[in-house]
């Protein structure tokens, strides 16, 4: 039977509670494998394992869980290898590098910042800034609306001056937020964030990052920032003993 992998752990790491329900219907017991000095917190794999909402909730948990007792790298939800052997043979194959890693995230977790421009508030910003916008603005409610040339020219200024916002907003959080953070990893674009950045802190140091994004919304009203965590350092692990099975979808359970 296919082994589920929630995440890997310090041979010594603290026992997880008897019967811990993991992904599936019915919900699998969670386990322990051990390799050497390296445990792995698993399940058996269902055989229609999708990214439902039940399965994705009952992933964060057990990782919630064992990380709560100490550090834990985090798999991302699907990750499924053939047998309880294949993940013990990885296990010992990497070894040195799953202790380093260990040892590297101990006592850190994950806050992931997404930021996106209030409309309105930032073409207030930009037109306040651009006085060639201001004027043409201007001259085209003169006349009326101005030339449909005249529109266009406009438009194109507009968007342009709020495409390099985005850039220098995105740039001005990042810079803000990194000195507090022990590593950060740029997350992939996607439609409608000007910034998606995930920053690894120090768990002591929280209330000190959060206090900077805090002060961030305050500087830049014009941005709708959004914090995510604290989460399992899902971005500063790389893929460990399985692979997303082919019928999981392609899903994150720390999804940013």
């Amino acid at each position: 039977m296919s082994t589920y992998v929630y995440g890997i752990a310090a041979r010594t790491h603290p026992a997880l509670p008897e019967g811990m329900a993991g992904v599936g219907d019915p919900a699998r017991v969670v386990r322990v494998l051990t390799a050497g000095d390296l445990a792995a917190v698993v399940s058996d794999a269902p055989e229609d394992l999708r990214p439902k909402r039940r399965d994705l909730l009952a992933h964060q948990n057990v990782l919630a869980e064992a990380g709560a007792a100490g550090c834990v790298l985090p798999m991302r939800f699907g990750s499924v290898a053939d047998d309880d052997d294949a993940v013990g043979q990885v296990l010992t194959e990497r070894a040195e590098h799953y202790a380093e890693r260990l040892r590297e995230l101990d006592g850190k977790i994950e806050y992931n910042v997404k930021a996106t421009h209030v409309e309105e508030a930032v073409l207030h910003l930009v037109m306040a800034e651009n006085a060639d916008m201001r004027a043409l603005a201007e001259a085209n409610r003169q006349a009326g609306g101005g030339s449909y040339d005249d529109k266009i020219r406009l438009g194109e200024l507009v968007a342009a001056a709020v495409k390099a916002k985005e850039a220098e907003d995105a740039g001005d959080v990042e810079r803000m937020l990194a000195p507090g953070a022990a590593a950060v990893s740029v997350g992939p674009e996607s439609t409608g964030w000007l910034l998606n950045v995930s920053f690894l802190i120090p768990r002591d140091s929280a209330e000190d990052f959060l206090a900077v994004v805090e002060q961030a919304r305050k500087d830049r009203p014009h941005l709708d920032l959004r914090v995510n965590g604290p989460l399992p350092p899902y971005s500063f692990v790389e893929p460990g003993p399985a692979q997303p099975a082919g019928r999981a979808a392609d899903a994150d359970a720390g999804a940013h």
